[in-house]
């Protein structure tokens, strides 16, 4: 055990679960791009499709974070008797990624160039989705 109650081999096991994920992240990336003909954006950039799209997402995410402060708030006042499930960070900040990335779709279907690009963005959010649950429900995947 290391200090704060950590295993020796916790930042391994977290190093090695990282460069899995980002592996596969990239490549289904532009596994999926290439096959579905989608020009791939800039890292770490987020590029909004219209102005639009700037204010829905600006809402989206200053709800967000209403919520983790509120969340916080009612479960820190609970605590440890009653906290709620939905009001811990890690599930306001996945629902409220998933509400951001289905409005990305929306406004990507309705207004992008490449009509593809809204295909993307779901199948995108799916796998992430899905790797995120398999992390969660696997012990992050026994690695951690």
């Amino acid at each position: 055990m290391l200090g704060y109650g950590l295993d020796s081999d916790f930042w391994l096991g977290l190093l090695i679960m990282l460069t899995i994920v980002s592996v596969l992240l990239v490549s289904f990336n532009t596994i999926i791009r290439k096959w579905l003909k989608v020009e791939r954006k800039r890292i770490l950039s987020y590029n909004h499709v219209n102005e639009k799209h700037k204010r829905i997402d600006w809402i989206i995410r200053i709800i967000a974070v209403i919520s983790l402060i509120l969340g916080y708030s009612i479960n820190i006042m609970s605590y440890p008797a009653n906290t709620y499930w939905f009001l811990q960070p890690w599930y306001i900040i996945i629902v409220f990624l998933v509400v951001a990335e289905l409005g990305r779709a929306v406004m990507e279907r309705k207004y992008a160039q490449n009509s593809n690009a809204y295909k993307v963005t779901i199948l995108e959010m799916t796998f992430i989705l899905l790797i995120y649950i398999s992390i969660l429900t696997t012990d992050f995947w026994g690695l951690v």
